[in-house]
């Protein structure tokens, strides 16, 4: 059976900009092994595969190259953006998505130019301390120790799925980081399978709070993924948590990679959580081509 694969850039509206993610529209008679298959030989960091749901308005799976996730933020972008130009989703201001961290609501919302904005909720933050050494953990990602700062705690972080976020001294140090992704799972001992998200407050564009990198996990298949949104959202909750009390961030992110984009982070503080909700655009590149 023929299945047709959309290329679209999440969190940014210029193509070549943002985060890539495949799209495919339906996938309801696709097996997992499938999938993972299609989105190894599509290549990005991930592809989503929408399906029908009888509990949600539409159900999405994720898969990168190396194996499945439970939540993808900018593959979510691409697949609402592609659903909704194809015709698959009727207008409505808010759609349910069925993941496999529950069911998620996206808000769509449009701008004067028509531009449509989309909002998406994500699952509460949780945090887990992170016990390894900072000097093999500096070297993994491409730095020395001491560039790492000592002001706020290297921490777990999921809102979706787990990373490791590494607060940095300076701006400067990104320029230099190149990662050893498969040494990865000896540094982070507590979660083998987690990625590494080095951020610092020196930001490129002013209206930016954080500027970021996002290092795959080795099991993905892939090295480094541009914009994150789930990441972004947990970088959001941890500024809110251990930084500054705050209910909105910008966060930057890609332009180490050329593919500069921006996710608009809102905040809300429960009693022993966040709820994180993530602000983006998404646009159609190409069709990466026809898979059977």
């Amino acid at each position: 059976m023929e299945m047709k694969v959309y290329h679209y850039d999440a969190f940014s509206n210029v193509p070549g900009k943002g985060n890539p993610a495949g799209v495919v529209l339906d996938a309801d008679t696709l097996t997992a092994e499938k999938m993972q298959e299609i989105a190894e030989k599509v290549g990005f960091n991930e592809t989503a595969f929408a399906m029908k749901s009888e509990v949600a308005d539409i159900r999405l799976r994720y898969f990168t190259p190396g194996h499945e996730m439970d939540l993808c933020g900018h593959g979510t972008m691409a697949a609402i953006q592609a659903l909704s130009e194809h015709h698959f989703l009727t207008e409505k201001a808010k759609i349910r998505v069925e993941t496999k961290v529950g069911i998620l609501e996206v808000e769509i919302k449009y701008s004067e130019d028509g531009q449509r904005w989309m909002t998406m909720q994500q699952a509460p933050a949780v945090f887990e301390s992170f016990a390894g050494s900072r000097v093999d953990l500096a070297e993994v990602i491409g730095v020395t120790e001491s560039e790492l700062s000592d002001e706020w705690p290297i921490m777990y972080g999921n809102t979706g799925i787990w990373t490791l976020l590494v607060p940095m001294k300076e701006l400067a140090s990104f320029k230099r980081m190149k990662p050893d992704n498969a040494r990865f799972p000896e540094v982070l001992q507590e979660m083998p399978r987690a990625s590494i998200h080095p951020f610092c407050l020196e930001t490129i564009h002013p209206d930016a709070a954080m500027h970021a990198r996002h290092f795959s996990s080795p099991f993905s298949g892939t090295i480094e993924d541009p914009v994150t949104g789930t990441a972004s959202g947990v970088m959001g909750a941890y500024y809110a948590k251990y930084i500054k009390d705050t209910q909105h961030i910008v966060v930057e992110q890609g332009a180490e990679m050329g593919r500069d984009g921006k996710v608009m982070v809102h905040i809300d503080k429960k009693e022993t959580t966040y709820a994180i909700q993530v602000t983006g655009t998404a646009v159609l590149v190409d069709e990466v081509g026809e898979f059977y």
